[in-house]
């Protein structure tokens, strides 16, 4: 189903760079006292994802704890620095979901744990299944839904493909809500490295990616080669120099087509939300239309299609905070919450009728 949201911002925050750049630089300044939650006390936990990687988590049950949500974050940074994913967990542990929240693969402690890199998805998506498998045992409620926002968004996708595809007993993973998630990682890279924004971006995250790599190399000595972090002086060059043997590919092409969020949609058999933002400066505009066309062909895909929103922010204005009864400004983050809430009332009148 493709729906086009009532969502409006600001007035001056009605343009994706202007919304990117405040989520980016302003709005998550004083995040605690934008919600009037406090944040869980988690437990750090080390999970075991796919492969026997281990993964660092932070997992919080409040008492009558009635489902779980699990999610990561985007392409570079750790929990601690994470206010945006952290803010969800305060609002979803208020509700009453148990939350679980990792550091990928090649981040945070994660990356002190092990030298394994990302792959975009690829075996990501089991690390979601495994993690939530973990969470059961752990006295999180059974019934798991997965999340995340732009690459920690097509990183859930993979998750919720793996849940059918692993069939994992005993673990219900009911589905996932996704905010921005990066979907064709090769038409977006070749599109933002040719706008004034992107130009100014691409650089900046390809510098933190360079910091991740060498924060890997110090904790792992001999796994890189040192030269060849040197020479990884864009996204493109990190995959190109670090990710792509290693995963088997002959070319960053090839990586990206194969872990692609766009290409998965048509195989997901779990009710899943993807919230998008036709104006989000990081993604290629073209992109849209393909979005739209596959999630209208799955009926396991409710898509959310604002014209407004930048990427991941989604910061809405008092009118519109008014008219969806929202506690506060996360309009992104109060559309998965009650999308899920929907979905489980759904299912429980389902059973219930039987």
């Amino acid at each position: 189903m493709v729906c086009h949201s009532t969502y409006n911002p600001p007035y001056f925050l009605r343009n994706g760079v202007a919304m990117t750049a405040y989520t980016a630089l302003q709005a998550g300044r004083n995040w605690e006292t934008s919600v009037p939650h406090p944040e869980p006390l988690y437990q750090q936990v080390i999970f075991t994802g796919g492969q026997g990687v281990p993964i660092f988590g932070w997992v919080a049950i409040p008492k009558n704890a009635h489902s779980t949500i699990v999610g990561t974050y985007g392409i570079t940074g750790e929990l601690e620095q994470q206010w945006f994913l952290r803010l969800m967990g305060c609002k979803a542990y208020s509700q009453g979901y148990a939350v679980v929240l990792f550091d990928w693969r090649a981040h945070g402690k994660t990356a002190e744990l092990s030298p394994t890199l990302t792959s975009d998805g690829l075996y990501e998506g089991e690390d979601f299944v495994r993690i939530a498998a973990q969470a059961a045992k752990m006295g999180c409620p059974n019934k798991f839904w997965f999340t995340g926002y732009s690459l920690g968004g097509q990183l859930a996708l993979w998750g919720i493909k793996a849940a059918v595809d692993l069939g994992i007993k005993g673990i219900d993973i009911a589905g996932g809500a996704v905010i921005c998630p990066s979907l064709d990682s090769l038409r977006s890279l070749t599109y933002l490295v040719t706008t004034p924004f992107g130009k100014y971006v691409e650089p900046r995250i390809a510098g933190e990616l360079k910091k991740l790599a060498w924060k890997i190399h110090e904790h792992h000595p001999g796994h890189f080669d040192a030269a060849a972090i040197e020479r990884a002086n864009s996204i493109w060059g990190f995959d190109e120099e670090l990710v792509i043997g290693r995963l088997g590919f002959s070319s960053v092409p090839e990586y990206y087509e194969a872990s692609s969020g766009l290409n998965i949609l048509s195989q997901l058999q779990k009710p899943t939300l993807i919230l998008y933002a036709a104006d989000d400066p990081l993604f290629h505009p073209d992109i849209v239309p393909d979005l739209k066309i596959a999630s209208s062909q799955n009926p396991s895909i409710d898509l959310l299609l604002t014209r407004y929103g930048g990427h991941v922010g989604y910061v809405s204005s008092k009118k519109c905070q008014y008219q969806n009864q929202d506690p506060d400004q996360w309009w992104a983050w109060n559309r998965i919450l009650q999308w899920i809430e929907e979905k489980q009332r759904d299912t429980a009148e389902l059973v219930s009728s039987f």
